[in-house]
């Protein structure tokens, strides 16, 4: 005979006897604290009260089926830890004061629940109360949900819709609820790269003790856990914990006669209506939040274009987004169009980062991309697009109309389809392709590359393709690669390189390998190296890396040693491909000296900038020169991974060609029709930007060189919003919570190329200036009391790339210079306790540290030859006169 057999011996949910009076006591408690924190130093809060339960009806044909009546009175709000007087917000605070009169009278009016077999079948309470006691209220009331067996079932509670497994013992049964399966109307936004977001992990509890057939104590425990991706010891945790503990039993009302459940409430009160169990989504209103235009007044100072690498310009950004979040599109315009011109292209990244359809149809009024004039505000709301964390259709399509629209600057009009191209990757990647506007812009993108008849037309979608990656573009690419030349041709092969080698089937490999060996013409040297790279990152076969490694030795002289730097590299870098490449090595021992052993300038290396337990960062180099010493290609990146995910950061890519005839020297084989070109190309954060020129056609570089002023040109200057994580969670106990992490980048890439022909020298200069600002808050919100904490994060830096060559002599001498300054890191934690009469309590705690500077190594060939152009540079300034 079990604990569960009633009087007549056949209900199979808990049972209250009739003619009695439950009393309970009840609380519901929130932390909120650091991941591995203990909760006695939290913020948080407890509710507790007294809770009275009696049975009203017991359905006559079916003893399962019962109405009880369930009433919260006493009610206290307390802290959830100790505080001193002068910390505690709630002293000297009576709860009517705390929670209000109208909510207090709404929370302790009773509800009826209909339990049919342990389950809440209806919820009854009263219509006009406010959603906020109308959530704790429901969450008292799911903790009576529960089943006599053991077993799995889906069942909506407070939470929602959930998959929940019941295990019984006895009299005792625990209750685990799989919240990742609760379906729900929450809010919410992530991160398009995983490695900028959020983890999210919750899990919830209950144990049930039962003692004559009713509940003699529960107790829920619920707990969430948020952390950065990128680094797991930035993070928050919620835990949310209800104890409900039956005091004592006395004698209660007698039953309400009845046939029916509709009869008996109406009986009872005729102002109670069935409502559902799930909690109602609620907002609490900001009382003194300022406008949008007091805001962006309180920070507009940190926003002029020379302070874009300090911290508190992302930081200001990162706030400034917040609060048009919550703009209207009037609001917003207003602040646009009283701004000037110096400070309107940071309100445009901010407003274009927002992403929602108010911002969005904001700054597509105000841009006029008819107006030439405006360009730098177009091209910084189209990158913002490019970036855009979680880009909807909407976006992709309203790029599309403009596109076929008039467009007064032809730069603008590539920049567009380039990031219409990035735009759609990201769609795919969620799963959107099929998408109609997705589809169409796919559509436009192909069929306008495939009548293209002018270079820059052709450019300009095989950019957006290489933003797109999409699959059926892979025809179309080879077809460029293969019979195009000099940029178009090495466009289509690096855009070729991005995808991933899954994609490169077996005519990708081929076409590969006819260019590498120029089985049906003669390449450019660029074009080549791209090719074998490609071949050599896709998983080679033994032939493919013999046939490779064959031609080393047959190949122009700086092509040949940037070939065996890239081989060297894939073996000191343990790539994927290095195995089959010792494998060759090991059967051709015989003819490897002579070949391997070419003099020459170029090179390839790779290596770690940071090695960390959640990411880690590597930096990779190359450089090819022409036989004459002319810089023909760096190429410089930085990729972030983590064990499942990888994040291109940035590729600044400087090309130049058809030099030669500036130091009167000879082109390569191949080369000698080539323009004279000099360009810089980026990507950054997986996007490729439009490329810069230098210089074009022989003219144009006479005249840059004689005035060069050696002043860099900016390639990319603005804010980006990098991490973009939003959720809303319903607690069980009826508070909802948010859990919102932004992270924002100010960024100012510059690059440049200067050339002394008194020296005989040129160089190349690309900086970096990053600064990083990064703001986690996590905040449980009852209405009358929210408790969370605020994280940030913030580091300044930069990163230096020189490359210096003296072309005097053969093999000309390269230095490479990759430098990091020591960057300040500042982290801070506050947790707070308020009240909406502005009452609060804070504890804040935070730490600053340098991250010591670097001079990366580079490799051994290199600090060699740097040591010789800086000599010789102190040598010969001397002996002039």
């Amino acid at each position: 005979n079990t604990v569960f057999a009633s009087q007549t011996g056949h209900t199979t949910g808990p049972s209250l006897n009739n003619d009695k009076l439950y009393k309970f006591a009840y609380s519901a408690e929130v932390y909120v604290d650091r991941v591995k924190a203990s909760l006695q130093k939290s913020a948080g809060y407890r509710i507790s009260s007294g809770v009275d339960v009696n049975l009203l009806w017991r359905n006559p044909d079916n003893d399962d089926d019962q109405l009880i009546k369930v009433t919260i009175k006493d009610v206290q709000v307390e802290n959830v830890n100790e505080r001193p007087a002068a910390k505690n917000i709630f002293k000297g605070r009576s709860t009517e004061k705390i929670i209000g009169k109208e909510y207090l009278e709404a929370l302790q009016k009773p509800m009826v629940l209909e339990l049919v077999r342990g389950k809440v079948k209806t919820f009854y309470s009263y219509q006009n109360e406010p959603g906020f006691t109308q959530n704790i209220k429901r969450g008292l009331a799911s903790l009576f949900q529960l089943q006599l067996h053991s077993g799995s079932t889906r069942e909506v509670d407070v939470s929602g819709k959930c998959n929940t497994t019941y295990h019984v013992r006895q009299d005792q049964v625990t209750k685990i609820k799989d919240l990742d399966s609760c379906e729900t109307a929450k809010q919410g936004f992530t991160s398009h790269n995983p490695i900028l977001d959020v983890g999210k992990k919750g899990t919830s509890a209950t144990i049930y003790v039962l003692e004559d057939s009713f509940i003699k104590s529960i107790k829920a425990e619920e707990n969430f856990v948020f952390l950065l991706n990128f680094r797991r010891k930035t993070g928050t945790k919620i835990v949310s914990k209800q104890i409900l503990e039956l005091k004592s039993v006395q004698a209660g009302p007698g039953l309400i006669a009845g046939k029916q459940v509709a009869g008996v409430i109406k009986t009872l009160d005729s102002s109670y209506v069935a409502m559902p169990l799930e909690a109602e989504p609620v907002k609490s209103e900001c009382k003194k939040c300022p406008s949008l235009s007091q805001h962006w007044q309180s920070i507009r100072e940190h926003m002029h274009p020379e302070k874009l690498s300090k911290a508190e310009a992302a930081q200001s950004f990162l706030s400034f987004i917040k609060s048009i979040r919550k703009a209207t599109k009037e609001e917003i315009l207003q602040v646009i169009r009283s701004e000037n011109k110096e400070l309107l292209p940071q309100v445009v990244d901010a407003v274009t980062s927002v992403q929602t359809p108010e911002s969005l149809e904001a700054i597509l009024e105000f841009l006029d991309f008819k107006d030439a004039s405006t360009s730098i505000l177009q091209e910084r709301f189209l990158y913002a697009c490019g970036f855009a964390s979680h880009p909807s259709e909407m976006l992709l399509k309203s790029l599309t109309d403009k596109f076929k629209g008039d467009i007064a600057n032809e730069e603008i009009r590539e920049t567009l389809v380039i990031v219409m191209g990035a735009l759609i990757r990201k769609l795919c990647d969620k799963g959107g392709c099929k998408l109609p506007f997705v589809v169409e812009a796919k559509r436009l993108i192909l069929n306008r590359l495939e009548k293209a008849k002018k270079d820059d037309n052709v450019r300009m979608y095989l950019l957006a393709l290489k933003n797109a990656l999409l699959p059926e573009a892979i025809p179309l690419l080879l077809k460029y690669a293969e019979s195009e030349e000099g940029p178009i041709s090495s466009l289509a092969a690096t855009a070729l390189q991005r995808y991933d080698p899954s994609f490169l089937t077996k005519e990708v490999k081929e076409t590969m390998n006819r260019i590498y060996h120029q089985n049906r013409k003669v390449h450019e040297k660029t074009l080549r190296t791209t090719a074998a790279a490609i071949i050599l990152n896709s998983n080679p076969s033994y032939m493919e890396v013999k046939n490779i490694l064959l031609s080393i030795g047959e190949l122009p002289m700086e092509m040949n040693k940037y070939m065996l730097s890239m081989i060297q590299d894939i073996l000191h870098f343990e790539m994927p491909s290095s195995k089959t490449i010792r494998k060759v090595l090991k059967d051709m021992r015989a003819h490897n000296y002579d070949r391997f052993s070419k003099m020459g300038s170029s090179s390839a290396y790779s290596g770690y900038i940071t090695r960390g337990p959640d990411v880690s960062s590597t930096y990779s180099l190359d450089i090819l020169y022409s036989g004459s010493g002319i810089l023909r290609r760096s190429n410089m990146n930085i990729h972030i991974f983590d064990r499942n995910a990888e994040l291109h950061a940035s590729q600044v890519v400087i090309e130049a060609q058809g030099l030669e005839s500036i130091i009167a020297a000879t082109p390569d084989e191949g080369e000698e029709n080539l323009d004279s070109f000099a360009g810089m190309s980026a990507i950054l954060f997986d996007v490729q930007l439009r490329p810069v020129t230098f210089f074009q056609g022989y003219g144009d570089l006479m005249s840059k060189m004689l005035s060069a002023t050696g002043d860099p040109m900016n390639v990319v200057k603005g804010l980006i919003l990098l991490t973009d994580y939003s959720q809303e969670i319903q607690l069980q106990a009826g508070p909802t919570a948010s859990a919102e992490f932004l992270g924002g980048l100010a960024i100012d890439i510059s690059g440049g190329m200067e050339f002394s022909l008194w020296y005989r020298e040129s160089k190349t200069n690309v900086k970096n200036r990053v600064a990083v600002f990064l703001s986690g808050n996590t905040e449980v919100d009852s209405y009358f009391v929210k408790t969370g904490m605020e994280t940030t994060l913030e580091v300044e830096t930069a990163l230096d790339f020189i490359s210096t060559v003296q072309f005097s002599q053969y093999p000309f001498l390269v230095c490479m210079q990759m430098d990091r300054i020591e960057s300040p890191f500042r982290s801070h934690v506050t947790k707070y306790e308020s009240l909406p009469s502005g009452r609060r309590y804070t504890a804040r705690r935070g730490k600053a540290e340098m991250l010591a500077g670097n001079e990366y190594p580079l490799h051994q060939e290199n600090s060699n030859m740097c040591r010789k152009v800086f000599g010789a540079k102190s040598d010969s300034a001397g002996s002039w006169f």
